[in-house]
């Protein structure tokens, strides 16, 4: 009985490694623009029982790149690693920076927050209703402030505390968290840390950080006490990928609003907030549903 429930097993779990008909994976990919690409990559696809859903290319004049998103539906029973491995020779014959996802599997993200809880509790609210599709693995603070909270979530909270003398020691114990959750993406809503050059490089298109950078002229603290002293008409918000330079990494999304003279500082508070939030979910979105592609220090973003 015991060997019977065994082979019964190992069945189920060859099973659940192929893709079954109906089911969509995701293609990206990058490379030197050369004609050809396309009809390759279309073939390809035909040839190994997929249908073409979705497609959206960029060729950028500029850099000489040629950019894909594919979306396609599987008509046959076939693995992801039995799609990868059909996948490369026309990988190689044109030296193709690629990969290839299943779209019903939500990415894994580990959400770092410090004491500003708007965009994480959109974040949360936002893959609980399902909008985002993407599983929260833990959220990380350098404070406790969110950690009742968010274990009454049902999340995981790991406290880091972070002091100039413990900063090396907590982004090392952060690397590994995200090892160890097997994050595939870290958000910073509203951490207000700085990362290490190293560890921003260990993250290099996998962690996204939100800016009030339509303010460029009032960096530190209160910002938007510092804008309503100038009397600022446009605010807005910047999503972008983490770098070693602060603020400047490739951006993802943003957005203003219009703002005047009969606001407060609060006022402009809310209407940043809410900006932020927006921002922030739209990249995470992008990013999760592997619509953005870097292309140096610039992003291709097929919406």
């Amino acid at each position: 009985m015991d060997n019977a429930k065994s082979a019964e097993t190992k069945s189920k779990s060859a099973g659940e490694d192929r893709r079954q008909p109906g089911r969509h994976v995701i293609l990206t990919l990058s490379c030197d623009d050369r004609p050809g690409i396309v009809a390759a990559v279309a073939g390809n696809i035909a040839g190994n029982g997929g249908n073409i859903v979705e497609s959206a290319q960029y060729g950028d004049g500029e850099s000489g790149r040629f950019f894909m998103r594919v979306r396609f539906e599987l008509l046959q029973p076939v693995s992801l690693d039995e799609l990868k491995e059909r996948m490369q020779p026309v990988a190689r014959a044109y030296d193709m920076e690629w990969g290839l996802t299943d779209a019903a599997a939500p990415s894994r993200v580990l959400i770092l927050v410090s004491r500003f809880d708007h965009c994480m509790n959109d974040l949360l609210y936002k893959t609980r209703i399902g909008a985002l599709p993407m599983q929260v693995v833990g959220v990380a603070s350098n404070h406790r402030d969110f950690a009742d909270r968010i274990a009454a979530e049902g999340y995981d909270f790991y406290h880091l505390p972070i002091t100039p003398e413990t900063k090396a020691e907590q982004e090392a114990k952060l690397l590994s968290l995200v090892e160890e959750t097997g994050a595939e993406l870290v958000v910073l809503a509203r951490y207000m840390q700085i990362l290490t050059d190293e560890t921003a490089r260990a993250l290099t298109g996998r962690a996204i950080n939100i800016h009030h950078s339509f303010l460029p002229s009032f960096k530190g603290a209160r910002p938007y006490q510092q804008a309503h002293r100038r009397g600022v008409k446009l605010i807005g918000a910047t999503a972008h990928y983490v770098t070693g330079d602060l603020d400047e990494g490739p951006i993802i999304e943003q957005e203003t609003e219009r703002v005047d003279h009969s606001m407060t500082a609060d006022e402009l508070v809310a209407v940043g907030r809410d900006i932020e939030c927006r921002v922030l979910a739209r990249a995470v979105k992008f990013h999760v549903e592997r619509r953005v592609l870097l292309n140096g220090s610039r992003t291709v973003v097929f919406r």
